[in-house]
């Protein structure tokens, strides 16, 4: 009877914790729900319409259709964008995370000041990328320097200094998930590994990364955004030069992402607003499609597992 007493108290007083937090709910959702909404759904819907629209300032917009979209994808410079920035979130996908990887495993290896390395590994991600940007830019043109060049010269080094900054940048981050993802693996199945005889290499390919996947696909997905979003150390690092020209004559910045791109389209001319509005919208569809479909295929992994 004690125990049913003390059951029958317990439950009571859930209860009655429970019915004032759902009373209340309303008031402590509503001031995020405010600030989400204003902050970002609203911005999100009306950029949608500004797409449709010609205009300079939000205020006189004027319907013109999907003439803006047609502009859009018949832009020699955004279809050059788009291919750079894919080509570039393939290249730091792979490099990123492999690197990011090797140095988890090794950091979780037993080795004397771990500690501080992952400290020391992480410091880059907590720097601004504008000011990245600047620092390796000077890096960069002082060794391109000695050999009578710089770093804007060519497209390749353009392409190979922004991976390099990049890798930089966010090795230490993903390092830290890939770490969390590695102490978690059990260590019986370790021990079992070992006991069947699979050799470090057998270890880590069949047992070790199969069961790290969550943190692989969190890596992946967040490498391949902040790849596909990258403006910052794009400006501040080449600037979108050298400059080229294409067989009908337009000008094309040969080492500018998406977002540059769509930046210098809204600010080039106010009657190109509404055309930048139009590819920020396909940029956000591209970005939102590819993440969805790279998580889709990694938790697949995952499940199998």
């Amino acid at each position: 009877m004690k125990k049913k007493n003390k059951s029958d108290g317990t439950s009571l007083n859930s209860i009655l914790i429970r019915k004032p937090i759902k009373r209340c709910f309303p008031i402590f959702i509503l001031p995020t729900l405010l600030a989400f909404s204003v902050g970002f759904v609203w911005p999100f819907i009306q950029g949608i319409y500004l797409s449709f629209c010609k205009f300079t300032i939000v205020s006189d917009a004027k319907w013109v259709g999907f003439s803006n979209y047609k502009k859009a994808f018949m832009d020699a410079s955004f279809k050059h964008a788009f291919w750079y920035t894919a080509l570039f979130a393939i290249a730091s996908i792979l490099f990123i995370n492999v690197i990011a990887f090797f140095v988890a495993y090794a950091l979780t290896q037993k080795i004397p000041g771990s500690n501080l390395y992952r400290t020391v590994f992480f410091m880059p991600n907590l720097i601004g990328g504008i000011v990245l940007g600047y620092i390796w830019s000077m890096i960069f043109d002082g060794i391109l320097s000695k050999y009578g060049t710089f770093l804007t010269a060519k497209a390749s080094y353009g392409f190979w200094g922004l991976l390099i900054l990049m890798c930089w940048q966010q090795v230490g981050y993903m390092m830290i998930i890939y770490i969390a993802g590695l102490q978690g693996v059990s260590e019986d199945m370790m021990e079992a590994a070992k006991i069947d005889g699979a050799n470090r290499w057998q270890t880590l390919f069949r047992v070790t990364i199969p069961n790290v996947m969550p943190s692989i696909t969190i890596c992946i997905f967040l490498t391949l955004t902040n790849s596909f979003k990258l403006f910052d150390q794009n400006l501040a690092l080449t600037g979108g030069m050298p400059t080229l020209f294409g067989d009908d004559g337009t000008m094309i910045n040969s080492t500018e992402m998406l977002a540059l791109n769509i930046y210098k389209t809204f600010y080039t001319s106010a009657k190109s607003r509404g055309i930048a509005q139009a590819k920020a919208v396909v940029f956000f569809i591209l970005v939102a499609v590819m993440a969805l479909i790279q998580l889709r295929f990694t938790r697949k992994k995952e499940v199998q597992q």
